[in-house]
């Protein structure tokens, strides 16, 4: 019987990302479960678990990945790396036209691949089933507080990027000595409860929105704020979420009730671009405008957070908001500047618990739809595009993709 083979592919994407979809030990754990299936291992020397981490559980290393009947990897595939007629998992930033993945899709299309997105598994109550959120939300938060106390000049915490693991960052925590500030938490989900982790273990007391704002304290606190805390419909007076996500447009941010008592703000909710912006620049001019440090950890450029005017990287993670010019300035220099940091690829920070918690949500939610028949049509709804054509479910990309016909095809149509 032919065993469905499944192979690793080495990471081609620029700047590197070290993260994997599968660590050694879940490769095996995987071959366990799922005795009908095969996993091999193209070689990389950029992978936080290495080569011999692989073989020494006898997970086979294999250059030439052309015999596997699936491919997974994290970020997108460089196009030349791609394998004609496979089946591909990976992010590939393409559902919202990203300029810079057009010719990604023209590629798979003209090449035949199926492509599946992490991004799109989905449980039938549109629940997402893989996502590196709560490692976005833990490092992020990390990266607030250290932030806050480079600002402040409090203390210096060790970069999440240098620590080995999450433990040795855990290490760090003992560190932070922070003044009564208050923290605000916005979002309910994945990222949002990864941040709280960090908080809750550093000590950090949880309040109510109520006491949050209308209480002073002795201690610093945090409060998770959902959208009904900072979003109104003028014409309707109870908060109902569905007709938020329904209707974005027809809301108001109230978010300004928070910035005069906010010091660090913790972005953790997913936004939609027609929901309100949490508040405006102008906002940030007046002299009740507290918040002086913002961890963007959903990281939208010019989202939610007007200020994030640019993504920052893990070596530089923090650059200053002029609030008076509008401008951007380098991090720590006025205290009157906002300090914002804007990583767009925080799990990236904590490569080997992001694979390992990745790695769980492939096992037990995508695997087994590989011999179910795809039971609830999961992997259906994932697919971009299959047989050399978009899914209907994705058919609006068609433009998007044609916008990147190949030089040599507008050469022939001249």
């Amino acid at each position: 019987m032919h065993k469905l083979k499944i192979g690793i592919i080495k990471e081609g994407k620029i700047p590197v990302d070290k993260r994997v979809p599968l660590t050694p030990k879940k490769c095996v754990e995987a071959m366990q479960d799922f005795p009908e299936m095969e996993v091999v291992v193209q070689p990389s020397d950029i992978r936080c678990f290495t080569d011999a981490e692989y073989q020494e559980l006898n997970i086979p290393l294999q250059q030439d990945l052309s015999d596997c009947d699936v491919l997974m990897g994290v970020k997108e595939v460089p196009i030349s790396q791609l394998i004609p007629n496979k089946t591909y998992f990976f992010f590939s930033h393409t559902i919202k036209k990203q300029p810079h993945n057009a010719k990604l899709l023209r590629a798979i299309l003209d090449k035949n691949i199926t492509l599946i997105d992490y991004e799109l598994l989905k449980t039938p109550q549109g629940q997402r089933v893989v996502a590196f959120g709560r490692y976005a939300g833990i490092v992020g938060a990390y990266n607030g507080i250290l932030t806050y106390g480079k600002k402040h000049q409090l203390f210096d915490l060790k970069p999440a990027y240098l620590c080995h693991e999450m433990e040795d960052m855990q290490e760090e925590y003992f560190k932070v000595k922070l003044p009564p500030i208050k923290i605000a938490i916005t979002g309910g989900g994945r990222v949002a409860g990864g941040a709280m982790e960090v908080l809750d273990k550093m000590g950090i007391r949880k309040v109510s929105v109520f006491d949050y704002l209308y209480k002073q304290f002795t201690e610093p606190v945090y409060a998770q704020l959902h959208s009904g805390d900072y979003n109104v419909r003028p014409d309707v007076e109870v908060w109902d979420s569905p007709d938020f996500y329904a209707h974005p447009l027809l809301y108001k941010s109230t978010f300004r009730k928070f910035t005069r008592v906010t010091d660090l703000l913790l972005a953790c909710a997913y936004w939609d671009p027609r929901a309100p912006k949490l508040f405006t620049e102008e906002d940030t001019r007046q002299p009740d405008f507290k918040i002086d440090t913002i961890a963007d950890i959903t990281c939208d450029v010019d989202g939610s957070i007007p200020i994030t005017k640019q993504a920052t990287t893990i070596p530089e993670p923090a650059f200053d908001y002029n609030p008076a010019t509008g401008e951007l300035e380098p991090p720590y220099s006025k205290t009157e500047n906002i300090t914002v940091m804007a990583v767009d690829n925080l799990p990236c920070e904590l490569p080997r618990n992001a694979s390992r918690d990745f790695g769980r949500h492939i096992i037990d939610n995508v695997f087994p739809q590989f011999f179910n028949g795809d039971e609830g049509e999961m992997l259906k709804r994932g697919t971009i595009a299959t047989g050399g054509r978009l899914t209907e479910l994705y058919s609006y990309l068609q433009e998007y993709a044609d916008s990147a016909v190949s030089d040599k095809e507008k050469q022939q149509t001249v």
